[in-house]
Parts: structure tokens; C-alpha cells; sequence
């Protein structure tokens, strides 16, 4: 199925609720993070979800929307892919814990603009 970058945008911001909420009502912290492999496994699958919506945006919505790291979350979705044994879940956290929440919010202020 093809998607617009709205709709791909609405998928982002759904997966990134679905994922904040989880870490908020089963209080989870970056220690847990790093030490259940069960966990990992649950913070995974929005971030390859996410990362593959970014992906497919448009690159002219991209490009005109630059102050997100689009590339880097798309990246980071391809290396979670492709290099799984190799991750360092010390940046997974941060990404997790630090960037994601305003990635989230930074999603919905697209959302709700004049654009679409």
C-alpha cells in the first residue's frame, strides 16, 4: 500500500504514542533498557516501524522539513535491521529516553499545521 506523507506521518506519531506510553505506564528506564533482552525486543519493533514510514516520506517533504534528522532515523532503522548483533543499546536508550520524545512532539506540530 502506498501512503501519503500525511498518512505516513499519522503512522509515525501513532507508533511513537504506542511506545512512550508503554515506557511511561510500565515505568521503564534506560537500566531496564539495557538489561532485558525481552524489552529490547518490545522497543524494536515501533523503531523499525518508524524508521521505515520516515523512509518512504517523500524526500521533497524531507527536504522541507530539515530541522528532523529524517536520514538519521531511517539510518537507525537500518542498522537495528541489518546489524542487530551489533547494537549498542546505550544508544538505543538515549535515542529512546532523550531524542524520541521530541521527535514525537515534533511529528504532531506537523500533523496539526496548515500543510495538509
Amino acid at each position: 500500500m502506498k501512503y501519503s506523507d500525511k498518512q505516513r506521518l499519522q503512522k509515525i506519531s501513532e507508533n511513537a504514542d504506542k511506545l512512550l506510553n508503554y515506557i511511561s505506564e510500565n515505568k521503564v528506564t534506560k537500566e531496564n533498557l539495557l538489561n532485558d533482552y525481552a524489552l529490547q525486543w518490545l522497543v524494536t519493533t515501533p523503531l523499525y516501524n518508524i524508521g521505515e514510514h520516515v523512509y518512504y516520506l517523500s524526500d521533497e517533504y524531507k527536504n522541507n522539513h530539515s530541522e528532523i534528522q529524517w536520514y538519521m532515523i531511517a539510518g537507525l532503522r537500518h542498522r537495528l535491521v541489518h546489524n542487530y548483533d551489533g547494537t549498542n543499546w546505550n544508544i538505543i536508550a538515549e535515542v529512546v529516553f532523550d531524542e524520541f520524545p521530541i521527535l514525537a512532539g515534533q511529528v504532531k506540530e506537523l500533523l496539526q499545521g496548515k500543510e495538509f
